[in-house]
């Protein structure tokens, strides 16, 4: 059984404040000496940094659709193992799931999963009487959903609150903080939502700070502990990246060393699944970071490279110019090392991103465009790779505003199965590289393979 006190943090729509009202609560109880354990619905990159900022640990996703339901709790528990509170962040509004499949990975499918109380938070800023109504509607939709409390955002004045609470009294769901506007709190946004905490830290440790102040002075801290603390204990364990690649293996008579693997990270590269990183050291891999922004060259002994997503379309000019370590890559790819690259590296690994020079190790070109690819993909691996075999099923995500041309290889990375039938990706020898975002630990045996490949 697990036993963690735990609370899902949700809204009726995006905008409404799950970001500061999440990321402020992890702060202000981790301030108070608790250790705090974030979580974030969704495939999302960015919130868990401000996660891990605000707590000291790794923020973690909880995607329902990428990884699985059955997976949510395990994942949830290892992430949060040794914690007095864990806070999870929801995605969208409180019902919003994959498009066309019900609540299949919304706020609301995680909260059940957990079965965690969940905290409403509404921006107040355009009502008074009507928000009963909007959080009575919300708390009576599906009754598996428990909504412990809200969180008034946006509130004007202390008439305005008066009018709020005073409404809510009929509803029956407490209020359990109420925030004002505040100048200073607000994170910057571009393209592709926040600026991730790796490219603006001191900033974003004051921002942080200032989530935790207002939080902590118009919220309910003991309230809201205690709703925590009603969460009933899960049954089952927590997920274990050791367990989870114990089946593949190292094949019986090898007795190789651990093969090091290089990992893109930096300002650029910042989009990365914490459990990815550990099923590579759990397979048998000595993982390094390296820093395609300042590195001139991977990190001696490398065997293999994996460049995850980021924004390489913001910082393209200081790529191209770091020439020494474009060329050590498309060595090592020309070498034979096994090289998976999801989204911005797959940009990075382009002949040319926006007109620069990239890595060249792929026959195609890069450009940013006005519009947004986003969303689910169901998708089939067209070639055995480094990755998966032919025929093996992933599921995974597509999020970005740049386009590449020819958008596939002469052997294809992928057979997109939803929302459209497409081919997508490049397979090139040991090179994978794809537009699509995997979550590994639905399919552990990626990993495995992948450290396999560099053993040679």
């Amino acid at each position: 059984m697990v036993n963690i006190p735990r609370l899902v943090v949700a809204a009726p729509s995006s905008g409404s404040g799950k970001t500061t009202v999440a990321t402020g609560l992890m702060a202000a109880f981790a301030a108070r000496g608790l250790a705090v354990s974030g979580h974030k619905v969704g495939p999302d990159y960015i919130d868990p940094g401000f996660h891990t900022l605000a707590t000291g640990r790794p923020g973690r996703n909880l995607d329902a659709y990428m990884s699985g339901p059955e997976l949510i709790a395990p994942l949830f528990a290892h992430g949060a193992r040794g914690c007095g509170l864990a806070v999870v962040e929801g995605v969208m509004g409180l019902y919003d799931g994959a498009s066309g499949l019900g609540e299949l990975a919304s706020t609301a499918h995680v909260a059940k999963l957990l079965r965690a109380p969940v905290v409403l938070v509404v921006d107040a800023s355009s009502q008074s009487r009507s928000v009963a109504a909007l959080v009575h509607g919300f708390a009576s939709w599906d009754a598996e959903v428990r909504i412990g409390g809200v969180i008034l955002n946006k509130v004007g004045s202390d008439r305005h609150e008066a009018l709020l609470r005073e409404a809510l009294e009929e509803s029956g769901v407490p209020v359990l903080g109420v925030l004002r506007r505040v100048e200073g709190v607000a994170v910057p946004s571009r393209h592709l939502g926040l600026v991730p905490v790796a490219e603006r830290r001191s900033d974003a440790v004051a921002a942080v700070a200032a989530m935790a102040g207002q939080v902590a002075a118009g919220c309910d801290l003991e309230g809201l502990l205690a709703l925590a603390r009603s969460a009933p204990a899960l049954p089952g364990g927590g997920w274990s990246a050791d367990e989870a690649v114990a089946p593949e293996g190292m094949p019986e008579g090898r007795t190789d060393g651990r093969p090091l693997v290089a990992v893109a990270g930096g300002a650029a590269f910042t989009f990365s699944y914490a459990e990815n990183t550990e099923l590579l050291a759990a397979a048998g891999a000595d993982v390094v970071a390296f820093d395609p922004l300042r590195d001139e060259a991977l990190p001696p002994g490398t065997r293999g490279v994996v460049i995850g997503g980021g924004f390489p379309e913001v910082y393209a000019p200081e790529l191209s110019a770091n020439e020494a370590l474009r060329k050590d890559v498309a060595e090592a790819a020309l070498s034979g090392a096994p090289v998976a690259a999801e989204c911005a590296g797959l940009l990075y690994l382009a002949r040319s991103l926006d007109g620069l020079p990239m890595c060249g190790v792929l026959d195609a070109g890069a450009r940013m465009t006005k519009r947004l690819t986003l969303g689910y993909r169901d998708a089939v691996a067209l070639t055995d790779n480094v990755l998966a075999p032919a025929g093996a099923r992933m599921r995974g995500h597509e999020f970005h505003r740049t386009v590449i041309e020819p958008g596939a290889g002469d052997e294809p990375a992928w057979g997109m199965h939803r929302p459209e039938r497409r081919v997508e990706g490049f397979v090139r020898g040991n090179v994978h590289a794809s537009y699509l975002h995997t979550h590994w630990a639905a399919s552990p045996g990626t990993a495995a393979r992948f450290v396999e490949r560099c053993r040679g």
